[in-house]
C-alpha cells in the first residue's frame, strides 16, 4: 500500500448504494496559493458559498489552506470579473521584463563568458 492516505468516496444512486476506497497520490497540503485559489474560483462559480468552500478546503490541505478572510476575498474578485488566480504587483514592486539581449547575457555569465569581452 502506498504512504498516502485513503479516502472513501460514497455515490448515492436511486436504486443502489455504492462505496469504494481512492488512494490520493500526494498530500494536498503541498498545492500552491494558486492551485488554491483556482479551486476556489472553480466552486464559487459552481454557487458554493465561501464558507462552505472554506470548510472542504480545511479538510484536505490542514493548516496550509487559505483563510476565510482569503476565501471571501478571492471569491468577491471571481464574481466580480478577475479571472486571474496570481497575485497583482504591490505597489513600487519592479516588473520582470525579459529580452532576448538580456537572457543572452545571462547565459553567457553562465558559461564564463564576460558579454562585453566576447567581441
Amino acid at each position: 500500500m502506498k504512504s498516502g492516505r485513503q479516502v472513501v468516496v460514497r455515490c448515492r444512486n436511486a436504486t443502489r448504494r455504492h462505496s469504494s476506497s481512492v488512494e490520493v497520490a500526494a498530500p494536498l497540503a503541498t498545492c500552491t496559493k494558486e492551485e488554491q485559489r483556482s479551486l476556489i474560483r472553480f466552486l464559487s462559480s459552481e454557487g458554493v458559498k465561501p464558507i462552505q468552500i472554506h470548510r472542504r478546503m480545511t479538510v484536505q490541505y490542514g493548516d496550509a489552506c487559505l483563510s476565510l478572510q482569503q476565501v471571501y476575498e478571492w471569491t468577491g474578485k471571481f464574481m466580480n470579473g478577475i479571472s486571474s488566480v496570481t497575485d497583482s504587483p504591490g505597489p513600487g514592486q519592479a516588473h520582470p521584463v525579459l529580452t532576448p539581449e538580456g537572457t543572452a547575457a545571462v547565459e553567457s555569465h553562465r558559461e564564463g563568458k564576460s558579454p562585453r569581452n566576447s567581441e
